[in-house]
């Protein structure tokens, strides 16, 4: 935090997940925290501190320069950092979270909710819980794919190279098909990607096998966390990309295509729309809640 900004007694957070793809959640709705990289890494630290794939800060759109141009849309901006600090433009699982705290701290109701992000404005559906209490799923109008150049891109671990679709989410992501998700190895290191260059803000690298017709299982990298028990862009990424490897696009057939994608910490059903739009389905829960003394930052 800076020297200004003024510290309350106790910050509350909460943590919450999605598909196992975990999250410190700090209400900050007038916009009055300060965050540096420095304190996110630590507020996510397993160990010596609350521990998370990464940070959401949820903040009124019109308090915060990032968002305000959306505030006419969206009441709330999903301020997303990554475990390392570093600002990131979209999450499709933190998206889901994101949702499911305004829903259970009561600053929305189930049903559409618009949610601001870097990456531009999100829809999330909150489905009702159901009648044994379980909440209900949520689904994420992830916003329309694309599909940049170059070809030739390679992704590398260890003796091993793979070919890699080039597939962007409102974020950067390299999908590689394999025969195996152990060839992916410890993902501890981010994979090599080439050529040098062509993704010079750093990529997500997706590893993909397949299960079924239509139903695939991956493995992610995410820049700046490592790997994850899941990724919501990623996921996405995945769909699109082995539609295409399946010779399926819907701008062409004019018809909506969905895989289910299997991830280490559940599953999400992804759909692709003929104009492009990507909507994501799946569970997203609150763990926990509590307070934090800000000195200890």
């Amino acid at each position: 935090m800076s020297e200004t900004t003024q510290r309350p007694s106790g910050l509350p957070f909460l943590k919450g997940h999605g598909t196992e793809n975990d999250f410190v959640i700090l209400p900050d709705p007038d916009g009055l925290l300060d965050l540096g990289p420095e304190e996110v890494a630590r507020l996510c630290d397993r160990r010596a501190g609350l521990g998370g794939d990464g940070l959401l800060r949820v903040v009124r759109a019109a308090k915060d320069e990032a968002s305000v141009a959306l505030a006419d849309q969206a009441e709330w901006f999903m301020d997303y950092r990554n475990s390392d600090g570093s600002i990131a433009e979209m999450c499709g699982n933190g998206v889901r979270v994101f949702a499911r705290y305004l829903v259970h701290a009561g600053l929305a109701e189930p049903g559409p909710i618009a949610v601001a992000t870097r990456a531009g404005l999100r829809r999330a559906l909150v489905a009702e819980d159901g009648p044994d209490g379980a909440p209900g799923e949520i689904t994420v109008e992830m916003g329309r794919v694309a599909l940049p150049g170059p070809d030739g891109i390679e992704v590398t671990v260890g003796e091993r190279h793979w070919p890699a679709r080039n597939v962007n989410m409102g974020n950067p992501h390299a999908v590689a098909f394999v025969a195996d998700l152990a060839e992916a190895g410890s993902l501890f290191d981010a994979p090599l990607v080439a050529p040098e260059g062509v993704y010079p803000q750093g990529v997500n690298v997706e590893f993909v096998v397949d299960r079924g017709e239509r139903h695939v299982a991956m493995r992610v990298h995410e820049r700046g966390s490592g790997e994850t028990r899941s990724c919501g862009t990623g996921a996405c990424a995945v769909a699109v990309a082995a539609a295409r490897r399946d010779g399926v696009d819907p701008a062409v057939t004019g018809q909506p295509v969905s895989y289910t994608v299997d991830l280490p910490g559940g599953r999400l059903v992804i759909t692709e729309h003929p104009d492009g739009r990507v909507e994501m389905t799946g569970p997203a829960v609150i763990v926990a809640s509590g307070t934090f003394d800000p000195t200890w930052l």
